[in-house]
């Protein structure tokens, strides 16, 4: 019997993004099921009751939450592909840490800039800033955060990148002017049909953001 794979998303979703991209990088066929936020499907409720949010990987049946999980299943269980974690355990825990980074400092100053108030913005934007440079020194001179290879937190970050427009426009301010290395990282991603497929356009971020920060009245 074949293998029933869906992918429970949101198009403009950096967390999604990781999916998408993980599953494009193993080259898996899955079905995407587009879902309305605002207004969520009961098999995304059902298949998420904890956290009610996308993405969710269904695989024959039985759910996958949280994408950072999503790409090391996706990474464990279809092996045939070059890997997206490192081999030696040490390694793995490293990428793990930074990945973990991303989620809780780029993650969280991300949020505070597009869907905040006025008034918390410079001190989001600082955050972003630096946890940004943070994530610079760490790539260093290689051309992916893993070496030579593209992986786990590549893949972790760089959806970020498609909200860096409509950042800049909010906040004022330019990532490459602070974070030129990492731009030049960028460039090296988006080279990749996994993740220029598997992005979102910025512009679209940028108007579905406008009309968020308009509808809630945060402008």
């Amino acid at each position: 019997m074949a293998e029933e794979l869906i992918l429970l998303d949101e198009w403009l979703s950096m967390y999604g993004m990781r999916a998408r991209i993980a599953l494009a990088e193993k080259e898996i066929k899955y079905e995407y099921r587009e879902e309305d936020l605002t207004n969520k499907s009961q098999l995304l409720l059902q298949m998420n009751p904890i956290h009610k949010k996308i993405p969710v990987l269904i695989h024959n049946g039985k759910p996958i939450c949280e994408s950072a999980i999503i790409v090391e299943y996706i990474d464990e269980l279809w092996n045939h592909k070059a890997p997206l974690l490192p081999s030696h355990p040490y390694h793995i825990a490293q990428a793990r840490f930074w990945a973990d980074f991303v989620n809780k400092k780029v993650g969280d100053a991300s949020g505070r800039i597009w869907a905040g108030k006025r008034d918390g913005f410079e001190a989001a934007k600082s955050e972003l800033v630096e946890s940004l440079k943070e994530l610079e020194k760490v790539l260093g001179d290689k051309p992916y955060f893993g070496g030579d290879t593209f992986g786990y937190v590549d893949i972790a970050l760089i959806p970020f990148y498609t909200w860096f427009y409509t950042f800049e426009v909010l906040g004022n301010f330019k990532v490459e002017a602070e974070c030129p290395k990492l731009i030049e990282w960028v460039k090296r991603c988006k080279q990749r049909e996994s993740v220029s497929k598997s992005l979102a356009g910025e512009k679209e971020v940028y108007e579905f953001v406008v009309h968020y920060r308009n509808t809630h009245h945060l402008d």
